[in-house]
């Protein structure tokens, strides 16, 4: 019941402050992060240095394929590729990275993709999962940082 409700507010949060500073910082990722942060929160692929980086390398992968090749049958199948093996070799494995990637080269984003939704909404993700995590005596959140 925990992970249902803090999940759905924590989805109304980022809808919430879409509506109110007139970006659009919703993306389809952010349901599978939502997953893992309030039904998993104390797995490794939960903790923070997995949620930043895991979104953050996955934008900037998308937004470097689309700069240099455009968005073509190549780069979206490229997008996910790149972003495991990245998130993988910089120990930042978050699976909603991929679907990350693979949104921005379908949206044939810019850079300021990485910005808005991607960071913001990761923030707003982490802040909610700081709380709700942490408001109950069965939950820690996060288990490390780093």
């Amino acid at each position: 019941m925990w992970s249902f409700l803090s999940s759905t507010i924590s989805i109304w949060s980022i809808l919430i402050i879409t509506n109110l500073s007139g970006h659009t910082l919703l993306i389809g990722s952010f349901g599978a992060t939502s997953v893992l942060l309030f039904a998993v929160p104390d797995a490794p692929l939960s903790q923070p240095r997995n949620l930043i980086g895991g979104h953050l390398l996955s934008a900037m992968i998308a937004v470097l394929l689309v700069y240099l090749f455009g968005t073509n049958f190549f780069t979206i199948g490229l997008s996910v590729g790149l972003s495991i093996l990245v998130m993988y070799l910089t120990h930042t494995l978050h699976p909603p990275g991929g679907a990350t990637a693979l949104i921005g080269v379908i949206g044939g984003v810019g850079v300021d993709f990485i910005f808005f939704p991607v960071m913001v909404g990761v923030f707003v993700l982490l802040v909610n999962a700081l709380v709700v995590n942490n408001l109950v005596h069965h939950r820690k959140y996060p288990v490390v940082w780093f």
